[in-house]
């Protein structure tokens, strides 16, 4: 096997615990002796071992003289655990096959530096596309000190989300709606507008066929209109937060926080900048925003967006009545319109998934 095909499996591991490990990225790892691979991890949670530490303890005494194949740069600073680029010294470890650079300043090019002054020999670069994309959400933040935003939508051909009635259950097929789950899972946070809160009630939890782990909820709501008897109130499931007006009204403030919520008071309007400040002070570090047509609006004019996922059904609504995917103003001119590039097209049953990202914005 080629260091592309070892790599292909460290990032698989690491694509595979994609959603549980924030605040820390996905990483993969993978100790190669003879040809044969001798140990293999990947970090599982935050503060337990890192990828390589459990690579490595599975490879026992063949790690010496071996390759290890790394995702992401192995660290070189103590945190709530030693640092990786130490233990693969100690263990005698021959090369270290990296895919892509941590851009975490506690690490950035420290770890290799150290792994060289130690005489290992260091590849870097092997399959860093790949990599970049699967930690986009750690760089975003760490780089930005912002969360990466992902808008979502489901839509038929015609780009409407629901009848001029308001029904919309369900445009999309059952493999769409659950790789939408999943796409909630790999996420710290769930983000809707007020009017999908009373029109829909929904849960905002992670259903699929494996389970998954909870997002924080965030409700938009100017007026603190959220129903005491939401559900998002009443399941306990995850934290809710909720933005609000600073002139909001203060009993219904202590109601709603008696009720579980957090509310979070803001400027008099609610903008998606301002909610992203704060939300990356909280150490979010990506929100998928499933929100209504205003939200999805306030985002785009905002431009404070970093990937689009659409789920296109073959049907046609129509009615000029009948709601869009994005809502708001819009822009004046062409000019200002934010081009994309398409990341990936996938047939999900009879419905398609497309993903894309602001040009130039890929990372």
């Amino acid at each position: 096997m080629t260091d592309i095909e070892y790599m292909k499996l460290a990032l698989q591991m690491a694509h595979s615990t994609k959603g549980q490990t924030s605040p820390n990225p996905v990483v993969g790892a993978i100790v190669v002796k003879n040809g044969r691979v001798a140990g293999m991890g990947a970090h599982l949670k935050a503060g337990t071992e890192h990828a390589e530490v459990l690579a490595l303890n599975m490879a026992g005494s063949d790690a010496e003289g071996a390759t290890i194949y790394v995702t992401l740069e192995p660290c070189s600073h103590f945190g709530k655990t030693p640092p990786c680029a130490d233990l693969i010294i100690d263990k005698k470890v021959k090369r270290a096959v990296v895919a892509t650079l941590d851009p975490n300043p506690q690490v950035s090019g420290n770890g290799v530096r150290k792994l060289k002054k130690a005489g290992i020999e260091v590849t870097v670069g092997v399959k860093k596309e790949e990599a970049d994309w699967l930690n986009r959400h750690f760089f975003h933040y760490i780089r930005t000190g912002l969360p990466y935003v992902t808008l979502k939508s489901a839509a038929s051909i015609d780009g409407k989300t629901a009848t001029h009635t308001g029904e919309s259950q369900w445009i999309t097929g059952p493999r769409a709606r659950e790789d939408g789950h999943i796409l909630r899972h790999e996420h710290d946070a769930i983000l809707v507008g007020i009017g999908t809160v009373l029109k829909d009630n929904p849960s905002l939890t992670v259903r699929t066929s494996t389970g998954g782990i909870h997002p924080v909820r965030i409700i938009l709501d100017h007026q603190l209109r959220t129903p005491l008897t939401a559900k998002l109130l009443t399941d306990k499931q995850a934290p809710v937060w909720i933005f609000c007006s600073k002139e909001a009204d203060s009993t219904k403030i202590n109601r709603l926080e008696k009720a579980g919520a957090e509310v979070i008071s803001i400027s008099s309007k609610i903008e998606a900048g301002e909610v992203l400040q704060v939300l990356g002070k909280r150490k979010i570090q990506s929100v998928y925003v499933e929100g209504g047509a205003a939200v999805h609006g306030s985002f785009l004019e905002a431009k404070a967006f970093q990937e689009i996922v659409c789920y296109i059904a073959p049907k046609l609504i129509g009615g000029a009545d009948a709601p869009t995917v994005i809502g708001g103003t819009g822009f004046s001119s062409m000019a200002q319109v934010p081009e994309l590039d398409v990341v990936s097209l996938e047939q999900l049953e009879s419905d398609i998934k497309m993903v894309a990202v602001p040009k130039r914005s890929k990372e």
